[in-house]
């Protein structure tokens, strides 16, 4: 009997198994769909197409932080002309924002640090990832994955690309820039603020407008990430 009961336990068990699979599956259309964002800044507009079939640890990460309405307020604190804008972290007063946990590079999807990507910015840790982001203004695909053996070759996560709006992409680049704050150089001014992200089709997070104002007193006291410190001696 235990052996008949057995047999039956392995012949049931596939189609369970089969039929839990099946669930997922019906739902793979939206999981691939590609969520847009859009960056209500104070130069204009900037709509963002994402990649969570490329990158879905970086594409929930920015999105995560898009909906709790952590960008609302921030500051495009970092513009190099022919090279990239980089935000993320910095309130308009040029504060920190406490981040969450780090996230997994994704550098090697398959994707290019091409021009109107938008990839994670990180430290010398390609594990270091967190709130950061920049928009490559040229193609820059010396900051592609080559391989794991540094941070150096392993490059910089794609997780995305501007679908409407790099008219204010090139605007922003074209602004003169500063030292302020904590930061030597390559401050735009005036300084460049995202006033509201959210995420198309979805409603703007409650906290928007809070968010605006400078973040409290407790944040996070680590410098920015940078791409590529051959190019700023500036912190973030």
């Amino acid at each position: 009997m235990p052996r008949l009961l057995l047999t039956a336990l392995l012949l049931i068990l596939p189609f369970t198994l089969a039929a839990q699979a099946a669930k997922p599956a019906a739902a793979a259309p939206a999981a691939q769909a590609h969520p847009q964002v859009v960056m209500h800044t104070s130069m204009g507009d900037i709509t963002l197409e994402l990649y969570p079939d490329k990158a879905p640890k970086s594409v929930a990460n920015f999105l995560q932080y898009v909906r709790d309405g952590y960008y609302n307020g921030t500051a495009l604190h970092r513009v190099i002309a022919g090279y990239m804008i980089q935000g993320g972290l910095y309130t308009r007063d040029l504060q920190p924002k406490r981040t969450r946990s780090a996230i997994p590079s994704e550098a090697d999807n398959g994707l290019s640090n091409l021009r109107g990507t938008i990839a994670v910015a990180r430290g010398a840790d390609p594990n270091s990832g967190t709130s950061q982001f920049f928009f490559n203004l040229v193609d820059n695909r010396r900051l592609d994955y080559v391989g794991n053996q540094s941070g150096l070759t392993w490059g910089f996560a794609v997780f995305g690309k501007v679908v409407k709006g790099m008219d204010v992409i090139d605007k922003i680049a074209a602004l003169p820039t500063r030292g302020l704050g904590p930061f030597a150089n390559d401050v735009p001014n005036p300084l460049v603020v995202v006033n509201v992200a959210n995420v198309v089709g979805e409603e703007a997070p409650a906290s928007a407008a809070s968010a605006a104002a400078p973040a409290p007193a407790a944040v996070a006291p680590a410098p920015a990430a940078k791409p590529d410190k051959k190019h700023s001696k500036a912190k973030g």
